[in-house]
């Protein structure tokens, strides 16, 4: 990294910062599900619907904006998905009704589904081949950055301003367009592809490689399941289930979240010593130890002590997803692809949410017991699947990727 050039670091910290604020304005969500069903006088599996079609849209969101940047560019449309996420947040804010509330939820998942695919293609496409794995790593570690970001804003503010000002300031990500505009180039291998005039339509592609599709949404759906299984519901599950105050809640948060990002950015770097899958799998079977501690321990410490640990391993399998997604496509539709792929497995896993509070709920609020059963499950999948994949590392970026599907 230390060897990038200044437009290399100014576009990996964009792209960072984008997928960064992006994530923390969905899980802004997350911290206030029980204010929002007090509020709005519901259960917190009835908010919680908002989740759901929050990541249930997003495939609209990834196959629109990635068409786009195939077309336009990955800068301009980048652009665009910052100011629309923030527009729809700040509506968010000024719901008067829970149909209100989803309405605008659904709609920032619109905005919300571009982003990765989109950021992530134009990070993979402007740092040199090397450091693909690394830059992986830092990517995806915006995830857990914004959750990161969302449990310290909770922490500090959230008593003074309550669940409508949380919203306001997740309108803040706006901020990012001047930087963007000034600082932030455009790719070159997009560059490259429009002067040779090459334009490749997305369904000749999928009905090519449409093994090799179905395998990554599957992939994806398992990967997304493992996320937002082991995340979306742990505030409720510390608030409701444990009866832990805000700020307890906001510093056991920031705790595995600061653990997320370390996790994806190590073992985003070590997929380019051992390879994507290898790294992939570590990381999914060393959280199948750590479930009792992290979902039916009690007390602070041994809570938070789970927590971290459990963070670490899934976003360090989540590490090396945007580059093994980016080198298994074929050239010219990393804008659309990937991101369309993983955001149909994000449709798949939008149950997650009212799946987990329903399970719950009929074993009296037991959060622990429903995060637990989602997290092993897919762990195990995850590493059945990533074995039958096939093996990327030390592909170029430029050139096309012939496979048709997994090995």
């Amino acid at each position: 990294m230390f060897n990038w050039t200044s437009v290399q670091r100014n576009v990996a910290t964009a792209c960072f910062a984008c997928w960064m604020l992006d994530a923390f304005d969905f899980f802004i969500l997350v911290f206030v599900l029980s204010d929002l069903a007090s509020w709005f006088h519901t259960d917190i599996a009835s908010v919680s619907i908002s989740i759901m079609l929050t990541l249930a849209v997003r495939p609209v969101g990834a196959l629109l904006f990635g068409r786009l940047a195939e077309k336009f560019g990955r800068r301009p449309i980048l652009m665009v998905n910052v100011l629309m996420f923030s527009l729809f947040e700040l509506l968010s804010a000024w719901s008067p009704t829970l149909a209100a509330f989803i309405i605008f939820r659904l709609l920032y998942g619109v905005a919300m589904g571009g982003v990765w695919g989109v950021a992530s293609s134009l990070a993979m496409e402007t740092i040199p081949d090397r450091s693909r794995g690394l830059m992986s790593g830092i990517f995806q570690a915006g995830y857990p950055g914004g959750y990161l970001l969302a449990s310290i804003i909770f922490g500090l503010f959230f008593t003074s301003v309550g669940w409508r000002g949380m919203f306001l300031i997740g309108a803040l990500p706006i901020l990012l367009l001047p930087y963007i505009y000034f600082k932030v180039p455009e790719s070159p291998v997009w560059l490259a592809a429009r002067q040779r005039k090459e334009s490749v339509a997305l369904l000749p592609i999928i009905r090519t490689h449409w093994r090799l599709c179905i395998y990554m949404v599957i992939l994806m759906a398992c990967f997304n399941f493992f996320s937002h299984g082991t995340q979306d519901l742990y505030p409720t599950f510390l608030k409701v289930q444990h009866g832990f105050a805000p700020h307890v809640v906001s510093i056991i948060a920031i705790c595995y979240n600061i653990a997320a990002m370390l996790g994806g950015i190590v073992f985003g770097s070590f997929s380019e010593k051992i390879g994507r899958k290898k790294a992939m799998i570590i990381a999914a079977l060393l959280t199948l130890p750590v479930l009792p501690l992290w979902a039916f321990s009690n007390g602070t410490v041994l809570i938070g002590v789970g927590g971290f640990l459990m963070q670490f391993m899934v976003q360090g399998a989540w590490g090396v997803v945007p580059t093994y997604l980016t080198e298994l496509v074929p050239a010219n539709s990393r804008a659309v692809l990937p991101g369309f792929v993983y955001q149909l497995g994000n449709l798949i896993a939008s149950v997650n949410a009212t799946l987990q509070a329903r399970i719950a709920e009929a074993h009296g609020n037991n959060y622990g017991l429903a995060m637990a059963l989602v997290a092993g499950t897919v762990a195990i999948l995850i590493c059945v699947l990533v074995s039958f994949g096939r093996e990327t590392q030390g592909i170029k970026i430029s050139g096309a990727v012939s496979a048709e599907g997994s090995e």
